[in-house]
């Protein structure tokens, strides 16, 4: 249709790389806490440092973009219940 606007995806990419901040840090932390072997990082003790600050900042981008995505949601509803509102134009 005419005039009709794609929905845009917002908030989505703070989401996305704050589920591979965490992922990643909690796993730098078990590497750093020797409880994943195999690894060059495991046993060393700057890893059980590094890892939960990684997941803390995973976790900030997960809060923030969740927020974003959820405020463009009741802006583009507010902006559709407004639109229902109007008397079509001829």
């Amino acid at each position: 249709m005419v005039g009709e606007e794609k929905p845009r995806l917002v908030g989505w990419t703070a989401m996305t790389l704050g589920l591979l901040l965490l992922a990643l840090g909690g796993l730098w932390t078990l590497q750093g806490l020797d409880l994943v072997g195999g690894s060059v990082m495991s046993g060393v003790q700057i890893w059980s440092i590094i890892g939960p600050v990684v997941a803390l900042g995973g976790l900030v981008l997960l809060v923030l973009g969740t927020r974003r995505r959820n405020k463009a949601k009741q802006a583009e509803l507010a902006r559709l219940a407004h639109q229902e509102q109007q008397p079509p134009q001829a």
